[in-house]
């Protein structure tokens, strides 16, 4: 008898566990873009927007034995960061060449689009990416 109630609690902890994981604070959102590998991870109560990708170890050529690869994320710039409080969710487009994402907020029907930023600088003859990191647009009602 003992064993069955043990059975039910354990039941019923999984039952009420299972909306909680539903309700989880990130969302993550691969870039429609099919030759870009950038997922978006948005914090859906404050509209933080960061996005990681797929790299090489340094020095490495190509994924091998003991070469595995790692995960590279950049952080949020400017209108990427924390936003007021909302109901912040992430859409795609369904365009094959798009590289960014739209950051929606449910509760107000804000919308702005975030995207990877390369921030660049002349350095003699040539440009060279010296920072990169997520950007989001004003957001629009």
């Amino acid at each position: 008898m003992r064993s069955w109630k043990i059975l039910l609690c354990g039941f019923a902890l999984a039952a009420s566990a299972a909306p909680a994981l539903a309700n989880s604070q990130f969302e993550f959102l691969a870039a429609p873009q099919i030759n870009l590998s950038l997922v978006y991870r948005l914090d859906k109560l404050t509209g933080d927007v960061i996005a990681c990708k797929f790299a090489l170890n340094p020095n490495k050529t190509e994924v091998e034995a003991g070469a595995y690869g790692v995960t590279l994320c950049y952080r949020g710039g400017e209108g990427a960061t924390k936003q007021e409080p909302g109901d912040y969710g992430l859409i795609a487009t369904r365009h094959e060449q798009e590289g960014g994402v739209f950051r929606v907020d449910y509760r107000t029907g804000a919308l702005s689009i975030c995207y990877l930023y390369f921030q660049r600088e002349k350095q003699g003859d040539r440009e060279i990416v010296v920072d990169q990191y997520v950007v989001c647009t004003p957001s629009f009602k």
